[in-house]
């Protein structure tokens, strides 16, 4: 994807940048400081991750791509960790525990088993009270090409979180075919 320059989730963070500080910012009121370790799953290039670091947050960002952590790594952002590994086998890459994680469009490109992997991966790594913050795009017509996620995948990918909200997602600046997915943001707690 990187290669083709087909990287929807980086336009996405550009165009609803102010949308999805308000959800960080909802996502901080609600916990006490310091605020704990954050997982940035699927991080690219680091596009949130530092912002996660300069929020307070001991951030690490993991991808499975070398190049995406080659360049995320280049950012320079102090406090900040990238790791290049699996987000569906996250307990074989050391990384201890979190109290926060970030998943914005890694989950939605699996199948339905690496879905469940990396649910259960995170369900790992998981402090109690955990939460999670995942964008997911919904389903369309072209799903052999572009994947989609439904309310109902989340949760079978999480059986144990509570979903704590399913908020549509800012669709502003997105441009065809993703503005016409019905992307959502999912918030869920480690049960």
């Amino acid at each position: 994807m990187y290669r083709f320059g087909i990287t929807p989730w980086e336009r996405y963070g550009k165009a609803a940048a102010d949308s999805i500080a308000a959800l960080l910012d909802r996502e901080e009121s609600e916990r006490p400081r310091p605020l704990g370790r954050a997982l940035d799953l699927g991080c690219g290039r680091g596009q949130f991750t530092p912002e996660l670091g300069r929020r307070g947050w001991e951030a690490v960002g993991i991808d499975y791509v070398p190049a995406a952590i080659e360049a995320a790594r280049r950012q320079g952002a102090e406090g900040v960790t990238y790791v290049v590994g699996d987000v569906t086998d996250l307990p074989s890459a050391g990384l201890g525990t979190f109290d926060f994680f970030l998943d914005v469009g890694c989950f939605q490109g699996f199948d339905t088993e690496r879905q469940k992997a990396e649910g259960r991966g995170v369900s790992a790594l998981a402090n109690p009270g955990s939460t999670l913050l995942m964008l997911a795009f919904g389903p369309t017509r072209l799903r052999s090409r572009m994947g989609g996620v439904s309310r109902a995948e989340v949760e079978a990918a999480f059986p144990d979180w509570e979903l704590l909200d399913v908020q549509a997602a800012d669709t502003a600046g997105l441009g065809w075919p993703m503005n016409r997915t019905s992307p959502q943001w999912y918030r869920l707690r480690r049960t």
